[in-house]
Parts: C-alpha cells; sequence; structure tokens
C-alpha cells in the first residue's frame, strides 16, 4: 500500500510537471505567432496593424496622431530580420532587429538595428509589445 501511494504521489508530480511544460510551449508558440505577425505588419508597411500589438498602456500613454501615420508613410521596410533574442530578468523577452528602410522621397535605403521588448499578459493571455514601434528616423 505505501509503495502504491508513493507512485500515485511520483505520476501526480510529473503530470503536474508536464502541464506546466506545456503552458511554457503554449507561450513560446504564442510569442513566435505573434512575432511573426508583428513582423509581417512592418515588412508590408502597415503601421497602423503593427500599433495593434503594442501594449494598451503605452499606446494610451503614447497614442499616434496622424502626424507619426503620416510619417511611416514615407518609407518602405525593404528587410527585416531578428539576430538575437533573450529573456531579461523581469521575464520580458528581447529581441535584436536588423531593417532595412528605404525613405521613398531620396530613395535611399540605410540599415539599422533595434530592440523589441515582449511582455506575455497572463490575464488576456497574449504577448504585447513594450514600448511603442521602432523610431526609423533616430533624431533625424
Amino acid at each position: 500500500m505505501r509503495m502504491s501511494l508513493r507512485w500515485m504521489l511520483l505520476l501526480a508530480l510529473a503530470v503536474v510537471a508536464f502541464g506546466v511544460q506545456a503552458a511554457g510551449g503554449r507561450q513560446k508558440g504564442k510569442l513566435e505567432q505573434t512575432q511573426d505577425a508583428y513582423a509581417a505588419a512592418i515588412r508590408w508597411g502597415d503601421f497602423e496593424g503593427a500599433w495593434s500589438f503594442v501594449e494598451p498602456a503605452y499606446a494610451k500613454a503614447h497614442p499616434m496622431g496622424e502626424f507619426e501615420l503620416r510619417r511611416y508613410e514615407q518609407i518602405q521596410v525593404s528587410g527585416y530580420r531578428g539576430l538575437s533574442g533573450l529573456v531579461e530578468p523581469d521575464e520580458v523577452v528581447v529581441r535584436l532587429i536588423e531593417v532595412r528602410v528605404i525613405n521613398r522621397h531620396t530613395q535611399a535605403e540605410r540599415t539599422l538595428r533595434y530592440r523589441e521588448r515582449w511582455r506575455w499578459d497572463a490575464e488576456a493571455k497574449r504577448w504585447w509589445l513594450v514600448g511603442g514601434l521602432p523610431d526609423f528616423w533616430e533624431g533625424e
């Protein structure tokens, strides 16, 4: 009897551990789907669509107005690729991105790098982009 209780306890622990691992796997899968959809929006110049990935608190505090949207219309993204990623201590996922951008007026292309920061929202069960869209002008 004592042996079967021990086995039942081990089995229960294994099931719990598998459940936790499966939940982490689902979160990672959702992150990849979210990042792919966001990257597609950026690549195709759908900056309003890309804005929908921005964390709601940031979006409310820093609304994107007509001026910002018109500014994004002046560029064409010709390349977008992830270079590396890491997880910060506060469980924010950071991804270094390289983007090639063409100025529609001058047809000059340049390459820049920026960091995307993604935060898991357990309540909404989705990933949010922390800090808004990239600044393709870097002070220009």
